[in-house]
């Protein structure tokens, strides 16, 4: 009897071990225990969170300028903690977002060829009561910021004048992930009271909160493409690695798992490819990263297609956007790893043999431009991204001058806004009362009065 294989175009994806011309040595990842990538990458920039002496800072890699030995890398370094989370514009490379345990978000625009140390940044985000460890650009709507702390709070930012425009407080413990959805309407996330949340942070009520994995780790969660469904990856009560599927049109229950995967202790990653519907498992920890191919049908169907294993565990690790892979060798997924004190890019590719564009596999992917402005997001607009075809290679948008209008009043203390207040109110009533007993005195005393 003959066996069924199942047809795919992914069956046979494979990443073989980066050459050591291709690597990067030098690399000082931060030694802080945060359960997030501490890597983004985009076309032209790698972002590293830095091990310093003393603050926080982002190391930044020229993805066009090789050097195997990184001596002098330049260094973000505004932060007064150690830099917990971090991701570039998706509209514009020398973008970045960054967030910090000192409790604040910042943006920076990174210079052309920059060099040496960035000290100031280009917007203050300033509103978090405690450590910020959740950074996410909307995907869709220019200028549009979603950051989570560890206030249990998730605040959303208009970065072109720092204001946090709506504050989301649907949370009951520490936020560990964050990720938008396909059209930027929805947030879904994973947080330490075990819980899945999804939902549109312009309203008051979410679309769906559910018991998710019970393992005391916690887990993450990211959406699934262009698909209404939510892929979650944790912990299991007796430890071992697991993944579930919900559907965000009904989240009273998972559609699919759990399915157990390992029983290694460290988080994974998950890096979910939508135009192919491939998704990257990456242990943190281990050096093991396995990757699957999904059908979307009413209960998706998981197929295994390989992995790359590696005996260096793997630090941090960000996924390339796909207008940044290489066509012309059928790359359809490229990671970049941290190890130790190297940087490995990680090419996952198609086998063929011709070398004609392959259409198949690189249907139009995101664009760099945005479908929404930031007033039509907030206003409740939703639209889908823009997209442009890969053929020949991606043609990058002109580049226009960048416009922040910085909040002077936002100092770069520690205490927020509310802290603020209390301490100005207590400050009136002691001035108020040392006036009172100046009063008291002179009336017993012939004390001159300036006034």
């Amino acid at each position: 009897m003959n066996k069924f294989v199942r047809t795919s175009k992914y069956r046979h994806v494979f990443a073989a071990p980066p050459r050591k011309e291709t690597v990067w040595d030098g690399v000082k990842l931060t030694k802080n225990a945060w359960d997030s990538n501490f890597v983004t990458v985009n076309p032209s920039w790698v972002g590293i969170s830095w091990q310093v002496g003393g603050g926080g800072a982002v190391g930044l890699i020229n993805l066009n300028t090789f050097t195997q030995k990184l001596d002098k890398t330049p260094l973000i370094t505004g932060h007064k903690g150690p830099v917990l989370d971090l991701e570039f514009n998706p509209f514009n490379d020398n973008i970045l977002a960054t967030v910090s345990e000192d409790c604040y978000g910042k943006v920076w625009v990174i210079p052309p060829d920059f060099q040496g140390t960035l000290e100031k940044e280009a917007q203050l985000l300033k509103g978090h009561q405690r450590k910020a460890g959740n950074v996410a650009w909307n995907p869709i709507a220019e200028n549009v910021l979603a950051t989570g702390s560890t206030d249990y709070l998730v605040k959303i930012w208009d970065v072109t004048t720092g204001d946090d425009k709506i504050t989301w407080t649907g949370h009951n413990g520490i936020i560990q992930s964050l990720n938008w959805s396909y059209d930027g309407g929805l947030l879904c996330s994973f947080c330490k009271d075990f819980k899945l949340r999804c939902f549109d942070p312009r309203t008051t009520t979410p679309v769906g909160v559910v018991d998710g994995h019970t393992g005391v780790k916690g887990g993450r969660a990211t959406f699934m493409g262009k698909h209404d469904k939510i892929f979650t990856v944790g912990f299991g009560k007796t430890s071992e690695r697991q993944y579930y599927i919900y559907d965000v049109k009904n989240l009273s229950a998972p559609i699919l798992g759990p399915v157990n995967i390992d029983n290694q202790a460290g988080m994974i990653i998950p890096f979910y490819d939508e135009d192919s519907d491939l998704i990257f498992l990456a242990g943190k920890g281990d050096g093991t990263i396995r990757y699957y191919e999904i059908e979307d049908k009413e209960k998706p169907e998981v197929h295994f297609c390989s992995q790359f294993t590696s005996n260096d565990p793997t630090s941090a690790i960000g996924s390339m956007p796909k207008r940044g892979v290489d066509v012309n060798t059928n790359e359809i997924v490229k990671l970049f790893r941290v190890q130790g004190t190297k940087l490995e890019p990680l090419s996952f590719k198609v086998p063929r043999k011709s070398d004609l564009f392959q259409v198949d596999i690189f249907p139009d992917c995101r664009s760099d431009e945005p479908s929404l402005t930031l007033d039509q997001w907030f206003s409740g607009a939703n639209s889908k991204p823009k997209t442009k075809s890969l053929q020949g290679g991606f043609q990058k948008k002109e580049g226009g001058a960048v416009s922040f209008h910085k909040n002077e009043s936002h100092d770069t203390g520690h205490q927020g806004g509310p802290d603020l207040k209390k301490e100005n109110a207590e400050l009136k009533k002691r001035v108020a009362y040392l006036e009172a007993e100046l009063a008291k005195l002179q009336s017993h005393v012939d004390i001159p009065n300036d006034n």
